[in-house]
């Protein structure tokens, strides 16, 4: 594990794990697909008593959990989403990491059918401004992935109508679902590590 000890700002023992749901900030947007990252940030924060609360001179709401053994910061960015990573990148820096290995970044993922539910490190961004925004501040796209599948909207030009809008009743049930399903899954990270948890998760499907 490659953390710094002289990171600006930093207070305290670095963080084991740094684990940002993406979001859009707002009532508007609760419930949509594109905040399903919010949602397993605040499933898991109250599973583990975890509080999130704005961080001084950040655009982030965070709070510290323990998962096992592990220190583990949960983050809500407070940006926009194609903002993500002006928030993430000073974050890291004040949690003292510095291996992209120890962020886990939970996100809504087209390219997967609703119910579907894949954990990877680094890759593409797949057209995700928000992942985008992550590379182009933290300077890396080796970070750990929570991929939740939202399914592709009918014609490229409905994009964003699909991932800002409201989500069907029956949709909605699975999405539900599978965020109980990514939460586990982050808590695997934290236990188990990045193999292990690929294997028992990446199988997953609740369609």
């Amino acid at each position: 594990m490659r953390r710094t000890t002289r990171a600006s700002g930093r207070r305290g023992t670095p963080a084991d794990l740094v684990v940002v749901g993406l979001g859009n900030p707002g009532d508007r947007y609760q419930r949509t697909r594109h905040n399903v990252g919010f949602e397993v940030i605040d499933e898991l924060a109250r599973r583990h008593q975890g509080r999130l609360r704005g961080v001084r001179g950040l655009p982030v709401e965070s709070g510290d959990v323990r998962l096992g053994d592990a220190r583990v910061v949960l983050a809500r960015p407070t940006t926009f989403m194609n903002d993500s990573g002006q928030a993430v990148a000073p974050l890291l820096s004040r949690c003292g990491v510095t291996d992209p290995a120890h962020l886990v970044v939970i996100h809504d993922e087209l390219d997967l059918p609703p119910g579907r539910l894949r954990v990877k490190e680094g890759g593409g961004l797949a057209g995700h401004n928000g992942l985008r925004s992550i590379r182009d501040h933290c300077h890396t796209t080796d970070f750990i992935r929570v991929r939740i599948g939202v399914g592709k909207p009918p014609s490229a030009e409905r994009g964003a109508d699909h991932v800002l809008r409201g989500v069907p009743a029956t949709e909605r049930r699975l999405l539900d679902d599978v965020v109980v399903v990514a939460a586990d899954a982050v808590e695997s990270l934290a236990a188990n590590g990045l193999e292990a948890t690929m294997e028992r998760f990446n199988s997953t499907s609740l369609a």
